[in-house]
């Protein structure tokens, strides 16, 4: 039977139970951690705040570091930067949290596929492969597609085109509406130079969800490059027309400016 250490702590009172390895963490450290891990995961996530939430998530690493939830939320963040901005992004500090969220709590089902990903942007497309696979099997995972998607990305990649439209369609039939891996399968079909399919795959891609996916910018360019070179350029004109009124700073909002200078070119005397 598990025993309670209480004793004075402060100001006030608190009753400790007995962690791993003899260390103890205070009933008043861990409920301080969590708190400070809502105040991290409303900023990021509701707030869109990452500074602001890294400094609050670590804090609750530091009052309790069993607290898996938080070491997954660094993890997060961590990766998030690197989305935002090249010169913030630090992909090894996000592969640690979410090791160490793994390590409290070895069945953390949304921390294996994260750390896939962060793999996956480090370049080490094997491990990501190895460490996504399990969920895959795993009944107990109710998004499967996610590992699905990413085994396919991570195989798109390392230049794997038939394991990674394999693994695409298993990512796109475990879940029709994700947006996501239609995409995904678009590039590879694009890749493997199949035009019709690509197209259509970014077709899903956009249409997908009852129309909820019609802000995924990266098909609509996509979609664009194939009808420009396949010379539909009425349908291309369309896409590439929406794709930069929903961002033209973005890397695919760009590319479809350039496509529309093209346009332009081609249609001069």
């Amino acid at each position: 039977m598990l025993s309670l250490v209480c004793g004075g702590v402060g100001l006030g009172s608190a009753c400790s139970a007995p962690q791993s390895g003899g260390v103890t963490v205070s009933q008043s450290e861990e409920s301080m951690s969590l708190a400070e891990y809502d105040i991290a995961r409303d900023l990021w996530l509701t707030r869109g705040q990452p500074r602001e939430a890294l400094d609050h998530v670590l804090e609750a690493i530091e009052l309790d570091d069993e607290n898996a939830e938080a070491a997954h939320l660094a993890a997060l963040i961590y990766l998030d930067f690197c989305r935002l901005s090249t010169a913030d992004c630090r992909l090894e500090e996000a592969e640690k949290h979410a090791r160490h969220a793994l390590d409290v709590k070895e069945d953390f089902r949304e921390a294996r596929n994260t750390l896939g990903v962060i793999l996956i942007h480090l370049g080490r497309h094997a491990d990501a492969v190895a460490t996504l696979t399990p969920l895959t099997t795993d009944i107990l995972y109710r998004t499967p597609e996610n590992a699905w998607g990413n085994i396919g990305l991570a195989y798109l990649e390392q230049g794997s085109l038939p394991e990674a439209r394999q693994a695409l369609l298993r990512s796109v039939a475990a879940q029709p509406d994700f947006c996501v891996g239609y995409y995904r399968l678009g590039l590879t079909e694009e890749r493997a130079g199949r035009s019709k399919e690509a197209i259509e795959a970014y077709t899903q891609a956009l249409s997908a969800a009852d129309g909820r996916c019609t802000g995924l910018q990266e098909a609509y360019a996509g979609r664009a490059r194939l009808l420009s070179r396949l010379n539909r350029l009425d349908e291309a004109q369309r896409d590439l027309q929406t794709c930069v009124r929903l961002d033209k700073h973005t890397a695919a909002g760009r590319e479809c400016l350039g496509l529309q200078d093209q346009h332009q070119s081609r249609a001069a005397p």
